[in-house]
């Protein structure tokens, strides 16, 4: 442990045998905390950057670009992969990274993996079959139908350039390069809650809710204005959330980046 360094980790996962893989961003490489050996070992990149697109191949020879966040299903390890714009996989059975969404293209484009684009993925959240993806520059809420449907839909959001502070429905909502997403365990929420993922809209300074059903989007917490602030959600302040997650107590936790602070939403 005390040997192991990152370089501007972003994103966690807790494995099955409570091992924790990170995404270690700027060392382009996905690494993996082992607790009981209290040893960190890499399971993709090679510590340089990679190109802006790729074929993917050895997962301990292929270089990555910016993996921001991880997600993980049994044996598949999902990374946002935020330089080339794409979802990658890796295949921890067999050792292999590939691109699996977005042709590579900075864009916002709906449909099937292999024509759909990104921009900056960078949270992702997994429920399921469904991956629910930050996409930050396009500044909206994608969801991504793993196997077998294989298909990209935007739920919620403007575009490239198309961005701001609105709650609403689907198109009509505006976000801030929104980072972070998290959908936590159901039975551990009260029941308006459930169901629910939470954003972290970094650069409006607020944390809001989309609920996947229709689109819709309201704020659970913040003004606005970049603050610090503790006290009712409608008056506190945050100051560029990056990461959210949902505890088992049901309490809504944020990585309050700019304030370099956890904060805790019950």
């Amino acid at each position: 442990f005390s040997q192991a360094r990152f370089y501007r980790p972003q994103g966690l996962v807790l494995g099955p045998d409570h091992e924790l893989y990170v995404a270690d961003t700027e060392n382009h490489q996905i690494r993996v905390i082992d607790f009981q050996a209290r040893a960190v070992h890499t399971v993709a990149g090679t510590g340089k950057q990679g190109a802006w697109s790729g074929e993917g191949g050895d997962s301990l020879r292929i270089d990555l670009n910016s993996p921001w966040d991880v997600a993980l299903k049994p044996g598949i390890l999902i990374i946002a992969m935020a330089g080339p714009h794409q979802i990658w996989v890796v295949d921890l059975l067999h050792g292999q990274a590939y691109p699996y969404a977005g042709t590579g293209e900075e864009a916002r484009k709906d449909g099937p993996v292999n024509v759909a684009t990104f921009a900056q993925p960078s949270g992702l959240a997994l429920d399921g079959n469904t991956l629910y993806v930050a996409d930050a520059e396009a500044n909206v809420i994608r969801a991504l139908n793993l196997p077998p449907g294989n298909a990209v839909t935007t739920l919620a959001g403007g575009d490239l350039f198309t961005f701001g502070d609105a709650d609403g429905k689907g198109d009509a909502v505006r976000l801030q390069h929104p980072l972070g997403v998290a959908r936590g365990n159901p039975e551990g929420l009260p029941p308006p809650l459930r169901g629910l993922v939470f954003i972290a809209d970094t650069y409006n300074h607020k944390i809001k809710m989309l609920d996947p059903a229709t689109g819709a989007v309201t704020t659970l917490a913040g003004t606005g204005v970049d603050g610090t602030a503790d006290g009712p959600v409608a008056q506190a302040s945050f100051y560029r959330p990056y990461g959210v997650a949902v505890g088992a107590d049901g309490a809504v936790y944020v990585a309050d980046k700019g304030n370099n602070t956890i904060r805790k939403i019950t």
